[in-house]
């Protein structure tokens, strides 16, 4: 079978098995006969980390047969597994599965859980299992239709064969049955952690008020809180996970994270010893230190420790995942590929490594170009155009990075660009669906081409800047810088470019911060990672950007760079805002907020207070909709008034569709050009993603006689809409007109990279700058080209007589 095959015959076999126990209506209802209190209290024990005495009492359980000892002897079977001994994981585990098979019909439900919970062990090594084990546990519903244990078993099998749909459907069953269960309540915030949700913090908080002793509902919050990075949060969660269950190996490997990350070998090695205590053969807590160490952009550091938790195991899936992931973010695409390989071929379930490793495969097909300190990997209908773009402006941005923040990265850099959005979120995540337009992981860029976006939704150029910066920014902070200061620093490059790149301040920005919708400085990650509205996270960045760029308006370049230094030496935020701005989080807080409320103080003045979520009110919005109602009323007079008005009360509103773009259209319908020529080339500052008013301004300058204005345009228009072939002309012939020969065969190669409506005549028109440019060679090259196909072709004879020095 082939791996697609594979992959979605299991996961069929999974969902039609589960059907198929459900249709199950002819068998004989039974009455669940209770657990023995002797094995009932093995699970128990296990849940509080007393793990040696649950295996003597399931042993002594086992030995006499007391009622339930099925279910005493899938828990030995599953503390095995947790230890490390596959050996007697699968003997424990086998003896249940070949009981059920033989006489399986006779048994009641808590007995039918106990064969599901064996399978599920076995199948940690036959991914077939899995089915057998949620046909057992839907078999056993089947028989109770009360049993909220097999519902939520089943449940959780699901979420972790990666099927969170079906998940969430059957643990909003068991919550039918009993509104406030604390599992199936838990399980609803393991799946929106899952799918990356807003709202998993606030359902794993619920989980808790139903039953505050569920440690693995602490150690969720713990997880949650270090994804955020709000490291003593995490911390105490976990502590309170241990101080319910000791044995808790996964609030270990939080406690084991953070003291990682903060360099505290004490603290690190106390948590490494107490989960091999618990698990001496387990690779489990190395797994997921080195999944949470990934979480926080230390890559290299997550594939050494992947790399010690496969060493330990080496045939568990996650540990070899893991590793193949970083491998790949690393550029490490050979080892990579085998890691995942050998991962996919344990579970075939994990859609995320089908998805790399087919994407891996498609990788074949594209083009490799080294230029200068880049390698880019791109398809290969798009890479010759791509690279004569990208190329330069890196290059650009790396020495413009390199001099501001005294550090070069290592070269090549590797830069991967999908023609497809749904690729370049495989390449990412595993899976379709991210927002994002590119990802810096360090040494690897992946980004978005312009053919994956319609129009206006991508600036491949200003994205290809603000995660190169990434690259420097980790690179200096070792990794270590927080996420929200990380990209408040590439939106702020961005911005530096001076093609009018980054995210500028807005109405609906203005308002959500009066409004207390956005966090506080220090606490901006949690609008990153735990957003409350779907605008948050693009508040977020430029919130981030005003930090970055008021540290940089007092205090220079020298002190961001020190913080990122001091980062990359292991201080936490509180320290690095000590030592380099003497400031406190509570005083750096507060002075940031009134800066932004200094610096914005006449437009906040004019916007009402908004959640974030609702579009913002006020006396500006007012004025606003008055000016437009009074535009398309034809009161173009009236209307300017109050655009001007509106102006003064926001200056720097100046997107598409703001003041500027309507009083640019009053002033060029009037006649004064320059003013017109400044309204729009306000929009174009403001607005990265407007081919429109590029296009406007580069039209208006042309009347003015302004050829070099018009091109500063239209080039900008060109990392909007770099497919066209009119557009690229236009460059190539006022280039040519301003004498920038080179500059002019750059835009005539596009072209012909583009596929030319004209080959031959686009050939010759290379050839003709390239002569102009003095590359006597190069144009003989083209023209000789355009002569094989069209030996008759008179202009191109012409040209080669010129380039011969009229001999031929």
């Amino acid at each position: 079978m082939t791996r697609s095959l594979v992959c979605v015959a299991l996961l069929g076999s999974l969902v039609a098995g589960r059907a198929l126990a459900q249709q199950r209506q002819a068998l004989p209802a039974q009455k669940t006969s209770a657990v023995g209190i002797t094995t009932g209290r093995v699970d128990s024990l296990i849940n509080v980390g007393k793990v040696d005495q649950a295996v003597e009492l399931a042993k002594s359980a086992i030995a006499s047969r007391a009622p339930g000892y099925l279910t005493a002897e899938a828990a030995l079977a599953e503390v095995a597994l947790r230890r490390g001994d596959w050996t007697e994981a699968s003997s424990q585990a086998t003896a249940v599965a070949a009981a059920y098979a033989a006489d399986g019909s006779l048994w009641n439900a808590a007995d039918i859980i106990a064969a599901g919970r064996a399978y599920v062990v076995l199948g940690r090594r036959d991914a077939q299992a899995f089915h057998d084990a949620l046909q057992a546990f839907d078999r056993a519903t089947a028989l109770d239709s009360g049993n909220i244990e097999s519902r939520i078993r089943a449940a959780d099998l699901l979420l972790d064969k990666y099927n969170a749909p079906d998940a969430e459907q059957s643990y909003h069953e068991v919550l039918t049955l009993a509104p406030n269960e604390p599992h199936a309540l838990l399980g609803l915030a393991r799946e929106a952690a899952f799918n990356g949700d807003a709202d998993a913090t606030a359902r794993a908080r619920r989980a808790l008020a139903a039953d505050a002793a569920l440690a693995p509902t602490h150690v969720l919050l713990a997880q949650l809180h270090l994804a955020a990075e709000a490291y003593d949060s995490a911390t105490i969660a976990a502590s309170d996970a241990l101080a319910l269950d000791s044995a808790a190996v996964d609030a270990w490997a939080v406690l084991g994270t953070v003291a990682w990350l903060r360099g505290d070998s004490t603290r690190w090695h106390a948590a490494a010893a107490a989960a091999a205590r618990i698990e001496p053969q387990g690779a489990t807590f190395y797994a997921d230190v080195a999944d949470a160490v990934a979480q926080q952009r230390r890559y290299a550091e997550a594939a050494a420790m992947a790399l010690h938790a496969v060493r330990i195991d080496s045939t568990s899936a996650r540990a070899l995942g893991i590793l193949a992931d970083n491998q790949l973010r690393l550029g490490e695409m050979s080892d990579g590929r085998a890691n995942l390989e050998r991962s996919f071929a344990i579970d075939p379930y994990n859609l995320w490594h089908k998805n790399t490793l087919d994407l891996l495969d498609n990788l074949r097909s594209f083009k490799t170009i080294r230029a200068g300190r880049f390698q880019f990997v791109a398809p290969a209908d798009e890479a010759d155009y791509l690279v004569l773009y990208l190329g330069p402006l890196l290059e650009t941005a790396y020495d413009t990075f390199a001099v501001r923040y005294g550090y070069s990265p290592p070269a090549p850099i590797r830069v991967e660009l999908y023609g497809r959005h749904a690729d370049f979120s495989v390449r990412t995540i595993g899976l379709t669906g991210l927002g994002a337009l590119g990802v810096s992981f360090g040494p690897v860029l992946i980004l978005d081409s312009p053919r994956s976006r319609e129009t206006g939704e991508l600036n491949y150029g200003s994205t290809a800047w603000h995660e190169l910066a990434h690259t420097f920014t980790l690179g200096l902070s070792g990794n270590r810088m927080p996420r929200w200061f990380s990209e408040g620093l590439s939106v702020v490059e961005e911005r530096r470019a001076g093609h009018g790149w980054g995210a500028r301040v807005s109405a609906e920005f203005l308002a959500a911060y009066k409004g207390g919708a956005l966090p506080r400085a220090t606490a901006i990650n949690e609008g990153l990672v735990r957003s409350k509205f779907p605008a948050e996270i693009g508040m977020s960045y430029f919130e981030a950007s005003l930090v970055c760029e008021m540290i940089e308006d007092e205090d220079g370049i020298t002190a961001i760079r020190a913080m990122l230094k001091g980062w990359g030496e292991g201080l936490d935020t509180p320290g690095v805002l000590q030592r380099v701005l003497k400031m406190t989080p509570a005083e750096f807080d507060a002075h940031f907020d009134a800066w932004v409320r200094t610096r914005y103080a006449i437009p906040l003045a004019a916007i009402d207070s908004s959640d974030g979520m609702t579009p913002p009110t006020g006396k500006y919005i007012a004025l606003i909709k008055s000016g437009r109602e009074l535009m398309d009323a034809g009161s173009k007079d009236s209307a300017r008034a109050v655009f001007l008005a509106t102006q003064r009360l926001f200056p720097d509103d100046a997107g598409v569709d703001s003041p500027a773009w309507y009083l640019g259209h009053y002033d060029r319908d009037k006649g004064d050009l320059a003013g017109a020529i400044a309204e729009v080339h306000a929009v174009t500052m403001n607005d990265e993603t407007a081919p429109d008013a590029n296009d406007v301004e580069a039209t208006l300058r042309l009347q003015t006689r302004d050829s070099a204005g018009a091109l500063a345009a239209l080039e900008r228009q060109q990392w909007i809409t770099p497919y066209d072939e009119a557009l690229h002309a236009r460059i190539a012939d006022l280039s040519e007109q301003l004498g920038d020969f080179p500059g002019a065969a750059v835009e005539r190669r596009a072209i012909l990279a583009l596929g030319a409506s004209d080959s031959l005549e686009a050939r010759y028109q290379l050839a003709r700058v390239l002569l102009r440019s003095g590359d006597k060679d190069g144009a003989r090259r083209e023209i000789l080209q355009v002569l094989e196909q069209a030996p008759a072709f008179e202009k191109a004879q012409s040209l080669l007589l010129e380039i011969q020095g009229g001999h031929i």
